[in-house]
């Protein structure tokens, strides 16, 4: 998956913010409608998309969605 076609996954995820305020720069636990349920997404994302398993811990590590991009490519 290309880091576009995950950061419009990512923001598929969130149903209040505007899709293009989703950059690879953006602190996505500093959005206001970051939750527990949007972890619990994430990891369903992350098993779906690359068949790989990343935890909530592994999620807070990250800062941006290009880190958790690279995270789950490098890492996951």
């Amino acid at each position: 998956m290309t880091i576009d076609a995950f950061i419009a996954a990512f923001a598929d995820l969130l149903d209040e913010t505007d899709p293009a305020e989703i950059t690879a720069d953006t602190y996505f636990q500093e959005l206001d409608e970051w939750s527990s349920l949007s972890n619990l997404s994430v990891i369903a994302l992350v098993k779906t998309e690359y068949d790989k398993t990343i935890t909530v811990k592994e999620i807070r590590a990250c800062e941006t969605v290009g880190d958790l991009y690279n995270y789950i490519e490098n890492e996951g």
